[in-house]
């Protein structure tokens, strides 16, 4: 395998290429069939049926909507009231790397520590606690709801225990617990995923279930568990521009997706890859900048070794490039292929 400028190997993140083909050969077959709009048709009400059956929740309210963005602020919004907030890490997607979605919407994203991506109880128990503790507490904004992501920004995850922890602690003090599945295929497929999406249908009062990301052309499943926490969805959705009005091309992704356990399926070789190429960096000597265990791989690299890199691959400095060193990260996907790689592993080896 050769490259150029114009044929490099890319790691920049997961939603470079198009759809899984299995995917794509469903739209296909399906492209000139006539439904009626906006999720109504039977293969959106298939879709949510294998979704439903995948979460064990057969009652749960599934609603697709068009991307990650789009259904942070309209899940968050939906979620919380006028003076409330939501509570997430400092890395969150929704605090970092959303240009104030949230925060055009009317609400206010309210900050605690980040450790590895993730929040800790110990923190969110602070802030609850000592926020109600204020004699002036009503003139700040209060802590309406919890956010975290399965996989976080930084490619780590929840235990089981943590998830549990967090999930009692919010439903003890009646905040909704919301959690970010843009790439959670990645994160059931991960060797170290103590949990199942049952468990997070079980504990969480709503998610969404990550396409865009995990083999879809486009689109996220939002999941409610219990509906009567999402009343009156389907209009805010519409209000947010995240409503889809040829709706069943996300049904027929998602139902593609739900059939035979594909969608964890193909983020398992994507997981493999990552780490294969993690080990490949440790032997190496090189720092690895996060411990994760899943599709994104984060590792601090002498400039020199970047740049050598770069002649082959594209990949995203995390932050600024240093005087000497920089962080970076490469990210694998459902798409990724071995020789892929393969030839990655093979220029850094030469690079040293």
């Amino acid at each position: 395998m050769s490259f150029s400028a114009e044929n490099k190997i890319h790691f920049d993140n997961d939603y470079m290429a198009g759809a899984h083909p299995e995917v794509m050969r469903r739209l296909v077959e399906t492209n000139l069939d006539c439904s009626i709009g906006y999720g109504l048709d039977d293969y959106s009400k298939a879709a949510r049926e294998l979704i439903r059956q995948a979460c064990d929740a057969p009652h749960a309210l599934v609603q697709f909507l068009v991307g990650g963005t789009q259904t942070n602020a309209t899940v968050i919004d939906a979620l919380l009231r006028r003076h409330e907030g939501v509570l997430a890490a400092m890395t969150a997607h929704v605090n970092v790397h959303e240009s104030g979605a949230i925060e055009h919407s009317g609400h206010k994203v309210l900050t605690l520590p980040s450790h590895q991506g993730k929040v800790a109880l110990s923190d969110v128990e602070k802030h609850v606690t000592t926020f109600y503790q204020d004699d002036t507490y009503e003139h700040m904004v209060a802590p309406g709801m919890l956010y975290i992501t399965q996989p976080t920004e930084l490619g780590t995850l929840y235990s089981l225990s943590e998830l549990e922890a967090l999930s009692r602690f919010c439903h003890a003090h009646h905040i909704p617990l919301y959690l970010d599945g843009a790439r959670l295929g990645y994160a059931l497929a991960s060797p170290a995923a103590d949990f199942t999406l049952a468990d997070i249908a079980r504990l969480c009062d709503v998610f969404y279930i990550g396409g865009t990301k995990c083999g879809c052309m486009f689109g996220e499943a939002v999941v409610a568990p219990d509906p009567e926490r999402l009343p009156h969805f389907f209009p805010l959705v519409k209000q947010h521009g995240a409503l889809l009005a040829k709706g069943r091309l996300q049904g027929v992704q998602f139902a593609t997706l739900f059939t035979d356990n594909l969608y964890v399926n193909i983020a398992r070789q994507a997981v493999e890859l990552a780490l294969q190429l993690r080990n490949t960096f440790e032997e190496l000597g090189y720092t690895v900048a996060v411990d994760s265990p899943t599709n994104q791989q984060f590792f601090t690299l002498p400039n020199a070794v970047v740049d050598a890199l770069l002649e082959v691959a594209t990949f995203e400095y995390w932050g600024p490039r240093g005087e000497t060193e920089s962080t970076v990260r490469f990210v694998t996907s459902w798409s990724t292929q071995p020789e892929e790689v393969h030839a990655l592993q093979k220029a850094l080896i030469e690079a040293v």
